[in-house]
């Protein structure tokens, strides 16, 4: 098994109980892992994927990232702190107006040093994302596109192997859930389940997608992810369990989870959204 990969997420991750939920909901066996710990200004779970994404930029001699997402993405955020920390200029194409005063996640993208271009709407943000990547080409910056919320073949990679770090925890979980919308988290969970042997059941709670249209992206997501590390696995849209009653709440919207026990990080973290930004 031959991938390219930078090591520099704070691995492995913890994982805690949560008794005041378990204690509220009448009893299940609740744990967290704490993902929101990977280090790379202030953590996430995409720091897992751009250790492989980094890897395949510089395996292409690119010079500069670009990537796009939401005004306080924090997919974006954290490229725009993986570039300045191995030498990568990066350019973020984030959907929403120019602020008088930047704060939170748009304040670090900045003080990164990426080059942000604004996009009024968000329909209009693959369309500018592209011909901000053919710019940066033509002007000989070298650039890598890094997909929505590290969400390729590629990225997918970095949840495969967060499952064989959470089997290697022996935490003997019977269900994993977790958020799921641009599907590279929940492909590589699927993938690295059949490598590395969970025996539990996994479930995706949409915070914009259509069940449907997950089954059918995670599961070829996740297949095009497998060829990458050896023969092709040809997962089935049947494979892939998704729930998408939860995607009204709005993007950022508390919920009673995070009343009863919220890690401490923004409210970007948390609710649903409508539209997929990281």
């Amino acid at each position: 098994m031959n991938i390219s990969r930078l090591n520099f997420a704070h691995l492995p991750t913890p994982i805690e109980a949560l008794p005041r939920l378990s204690e509220a909901l009448g009893g299940p066996r609740l744990l967290i892992k704490r993902d929101d710990q990977t280090g790379l200004a202030f953590g996430g779970n995409k720091t897992r994927k751009l250790e492989f994404l980094l890897a395949e930029a510089r395996e292409q001699d690119a010079k500069t990232l670009v990537s796009g997402g939401a005004l306080q993405s924090n997919h974006c955020r954290q490229i725009a702190a993986a570039a300045a920390r191995f030498g990568f200029k990066c350019i973020l194409v984030l959907t929403g107006e120019k602020p008088e005063r930047p704060s939170g996640n748009l304040l670090l993208d900045q003080l990164f040093a990426a080059q942000v271009v604004y996009v009024a709407e968000r329909k209009d943000r693959d369309r500018i994302l592209q011909e901000t990547f053919n710019r940066a080409t033509k002007e000989g910056l070298e650039p890598y596109l890094v997909a929505y919320g590290g969400s390729n073949a590629t990225g997918a990679l970095g949840y495969a192997f967060a499952m064989k770090e959470l089997v290697e925890q022996n935490c003997h979980a019977d269900w994993i859930v977790f958020a799921t919308s641009s599907g590279g988290t929940h492909a590589g969970l699927l993938l690295g389940q059949r490598m590395f042997g969970y025996k539990g059941k996994m479930l995706g709670i949409s915070i914009d997608e259509t069940e449907t249209w997950l089954k059918e992206h995670v599961s070829e997501l996740a297949s095009s992810a497998s060829a990458k590390l050896e023969a092709r696995i040809d997962f089935k849209p049947d494979e892939v369990l998704a729930n998408d009653n939860y995607c009204s709440a709005g993007y950022g919207s508390d919920s009673f989870v995070c009343n009863v026990r919220r890690p401490v990080v923004g409210p970007c973290l948390y609710g649903t959204r409508r539209g997929r930004d990281d």
